[in-house]
């Protein structure tokens, strides 16, 4: 088993380390992290400047860049060898519903998705990192169980996210989709020193679609939520409406 893992916390974070440790023992693990906390970047990749590399004592390869691009060097220069398998976390904090399209760690897995590699992203529900070490052995609970019969069919992504509880690796698994939230509360005005306006991204909204089957159902409800994503973006229920709307004939 060949496993790449990354996460959007960056190389110091307790959780990153918490899942290199909990994969102890499934085969030859290549860790490829940020240099800096990249939490929010999406899936953005770094095409304006060159990115550097360099290694930790503990032979982790540390990118100056974005999750996305630590999965992509990795997985077009940097590994002699394709992994089995892309893992991205744990993450600091839930990553459910609409924030999956903005978060660094369902990215970095994404990214391993696009190169057709299995890919799974985990992460806490709450920040803080309270119980991160039972958080990392549901982890490799979920791992082992998708293992036990040999690897699904690829490519695939699941998103995964833990509850901060002592007993997480007892808890119900439940299979969800993503819910939906609120609009963003409104940025935040400061001035800096002189006198120049500064804005800060206001708190996520509260949730807004959160019954059950979602995946903030699962989490409130102290499960761990495991939501199998894709990346296609198309609104095939209204390709037909749009189609007579605007498509227009040459011929």
């Amino acid at each position: 088993m060949h496993i790449l893992i990354a996460n959007d916390d960056g190389y110091l974070a307790p959780g990153i380390a918490a899942l290199v440790a909990a994969c102890d023992g499934l085969g030859t693990i290549d860790v490829v992290a940020p240099e800096q906390n990249a939490s929010g970047t999406s899936n953005a990749l770094t095409l304006g400047r060159p990115l550097s590399v360099f290694e930790n004592p503990a032979g982790w390869r540390v990118v100056n860049g974005t999750p996305s691009d630590c999965v992509h060097v990795a997985l077009t220069g940097l590994l002699p060898k394709r992994p089995d398998l892309v893992l991205s976390g744990i993450n600091n904090g839930a990553n459910m519903g609409d924030d999956t399209l903005y978060s660094g760690t369902v990215a970095a897995a994404m990214e391993g998705y696009l190169f057709g590699i299995p890919s799974i992203a985990f992460s806490l529900v709450d920040k803080g990192w309270a119980h991160l070490d039972a958080a990392a052995r549901t982890a490799r609970a979920v791992i082992d169980d998708l293992l036990g019969g040999g690897l699904p069919d690829g490519p695939w992504l699941l998103n995964v996210n833990i509850p901060n509880r002592a007993d997480a690796p007892t808890l119900a698994r439940h299979v969800t989709r993503l819910g939906r939230r609120h609009a963003s509360e409104p940025v935040i005005r400061q001035d800096s020193p002189r006198g120049d306006p500064l804005y800060w991204i206001g708190p996520a909204g509260d949730a807004k679609e959160a019954g059950e089957g979602t995946d903030f159902f699962a989490a409130a409800q102290g499960k761990v939520s495991i939501t199998p994503l894709q990346v296609d973006l198309t609104d095939h229920a209204r390709l037909g409406s749009w189609a007579g709307r605007l498509a227009r004939s040459r011929s």
